[in-house]
């Protein structure tokens, strides 16, 4: 842990994954750019995919992926640890293993202390040594607020590339970690949330995906993403439509995090889950019952989440086990199915 003297999220509005663009403006941008035509790559954006990968050899593909951005919590040595995990994620979430790595590093030296710095790459390297990748170097440049993550390459299989293409009708969605990140770091802001609650959000965000990704390997998954900042349903829109299948999701078994309900239902709702939630409307059918902070909780942008895995039935108890058994991953738990495609893509119960 670093001082306290730098405190960055005094430094941004928004910050996080929930400082993305909105994905719906992001989707059409995309659709603009010309598509990439050869034999080798396996995933590039058509499908919105966690990242890209390009076949080498019939042993071997490449997982190529980045992610950066502002501040999402004050001490700047936890702020490298959380970015370090996020961008760390894509790659755990296609089953493969993160080899390289280059920090990406925007700060003010004339608004900041060097120490914060040195800081948040010490916070990002202890997780890259965690996960095994070795740092390479980076860029960086001048600019306030500060942004930082990672350039990231993994290796994969190419017969046992996860995607989030490959969803099939009657697997199980298996969430790993609890949602609510977003609403806690809003309740921060606000001093509403309690030390203890909020400490556990930012343990979660610090937890990489590893073992989760191994896990998915270890029992044949095939299809999966990682719960990022277009919250729960932006990125199971994502793998509704890269599959050609409906999902549904039980609000019920959503697992939460300790006081993030309760400040959803008081109203402590960042603006990124009402972007979310614009996004997928046209493509979700909303029950009558279903509690409407639930609705938003389940459109919370999440910073380093988890992995949304669509198992099949006969493999979810043995998934369940190993994901609990970790130690890290208690709360995981099925949240819905894969349906046959209907008429909208997310069925939210």
């Amino acid at each position: 842990m670093s001082n306290q003297e730098t405190d960055l999220l005094k430094t941004v509005e928004y910050g996080g994954c929930s400082a993305k663009l909105p994905p719906g403006e992001l989707a059409g941008i995309l659709s603009k750019l010309p598509k990439m035509q050869h034999p080798d790559i396996l995933v590039d954006i058509d499908t919105h995919d966690d990242a890209g990968v390009y076949k080498l050899n019939d042993e071997t593909a490449i997982i190529f992926t980045t992610d950066f951005f502002p501040p999402i919590c004050s001490d700047p040595y936890e702020f490298g640890e959380i970015a370090a995990a996020n961008a760390l994620s894509d790659v755990y979430a296609m089953g493969g293993n993160p080899l390289l790595a280059l920090n990406l590093l925007m700060f003010s030296s004339a608004e900041m202390p060097l120490s914060a710095f040195e800081q948040i790459l010490q916070g990002g390297h202890s997780k890259m040594q965690e996960a095994g990748a070795l740092v390479m170097g980076g860029h960086t440049i001048e600019d306030h607020s500060p942004k930082y993550g990672l350039a990231v390459v993994g290796t994969v299989h190419p017969d046992k590339l996860i995607t989030n293409a490959g969803a099939k009708p009657g697997d199980l969605l298996v969430l790993t970690k609890p949602l609510g990140l977003g609403v806690l770091v809003a309740a921060r802001r606000l001093k509403m949330v309690h030390e203890d609650a909020y400490r556990n959000g930012l343990e979660q965000m610090k937890l990489l995906n590893k073992r989760g990704g191994e896990i998915m390997v270890k029992h044949g998954v095939r299809s999966a993403t990682d719960v990022t900042g277009f919250g729960l349903l932006g990125h199971a829109l994502k793998m509704a439509e890269a599959s050609d299948v409906s999902l549904a999701v039980r609000t019920r078994d959503l697992p939460i995090l300790d006081q993030a309900a309760e400040l959803a239902n008081d109203g402590c709702l960042p603006g990124a889950s009402f972007r979310n939630f614009s996004f997928v409307q046209p493509s979700l059918h909303v029950e009558k019952l279903v509690e409407p902070h639930l609705k938003m909780l389940a459109c919370d942008a999440q910073t380093s989440g988890g992995l949304l895995m669509c198992v099949s039935p006969d493999k979810v108890d043995e998934v369940l086990f190993d994901l609990k058994a970790s130690g890290l991953h208690q709360q995981a738990c099925v949240i819905g199915e894969v349906l046959t495609r209907t008429r909208k893509s997310i069925y939210l119960e």
